[in-house]
């Protein structure tokens, strides 16, 4: 990629870029379990329990809105009840056995930057971060065999439920760390179009995410960002994020 070269992470020189994905990079080197949170962002984690985390399946969010405030509030404890079956705090991580509700964030964001990081301890494994609610900047095994016909062989990060003939679909470069080993996510959402660094890797760059639940119409503004289950264990820790203004249309 040539220097001069302006990425959509920011619009700023890659040179740059670079600059600031090593720095963020830094915040989560080595082995600490509750990193303090870089400069402008705030921690979704305490590390400690899940306060600011609810239950929620996957889930059209129209579906969520039905009922009286009373069938919401006991469904929401219903969902609630499963998250903490499945969901829980070991050493300062959040580990689910990759069963049952999403860890879903009791708050709605719009435009945003997530830095996440996440490990998954066993092959094979497969899970994802759902953005608005919507599906998904895709993380799984890159070596598994199982899943090359689903092209996982690329690796992590692209927005899997694009269609096929999306450039965002898979990632620009397969940047996944081995199976048991951390892996550094940071997302940048404004208006539809995201764009993900893996392991300060440039993986999606700047590609729409479509209405998963609402074909071809816009994406939601505002919604919650969740942690897929789907079958296998996934470790999650330093979770940050920061508001951006909301795209120009």
């Amino acid at each position: 990629m040539h220097t001069t070269r302006l990425c959509r992470l920011c619009m700023l020189p890659c040179t740059r870029i670079l600059s600031l994905v090593l720095v963020a990079g830094s915040f989560f080197a080595g082995d600490a379990q509750a990193a303090q949170p870089p400069e402008g962002f705030t921690s979704l984690f305490n590390g400690t329990d899940l306060v600011g985390w609810r239950g929620r399946p996957h889930l059209d969010p129209r579906k969520e809105a039905e009922g009286t405030p009373e069938e919401r509030a006991k469904r929401q404890q219903e969902w609630n009840a499963d998250m903490a079956s499945h969901w829980t705090i070991q050493d300062g991580v959040i580990v689910s056995d990759g069963h049952g509700v999403f860890l879903t964030t009791a708050s709605d964001y719009g435009d945003v930057e997530l830095l996440i990081e996440w490990m998954l301890p066993a092959p094979c494994a497969d899970s994802g971060i759902y953005l608005r609610a919507n599906p998904q900047v895709q993380i799984w095994d890159p070596e598994c065999e199982r899943d090359f016909k689903h092209g996982n062989q690329k690796g992590s990060g692209g927005l899997w439920n694009n269609p096929a003939d999306s450039p965002g679909k898979f990632p620009l470069v397969k940047a996944d760390r081995p199976t048991g080993q951390w892996n550094a996510t940071r997302i940048r959402m404004q208006g539809d179009r995201v764009t993900v660094v893996l392991n300060d890797q440039l993986v999606v760059d700047h590609q729409p995410l479509p209405n998963y639940f609402a074909k071809g119409e816009p994406l939601p503004a505002r919604g919650p960002i969740q942690i897929q289950t789907h079958g296998a264990p996934m470790h999650v820790r330093n979770v940050f994020i920061r508001e951006l203004p909301a795209a120009v249309k």
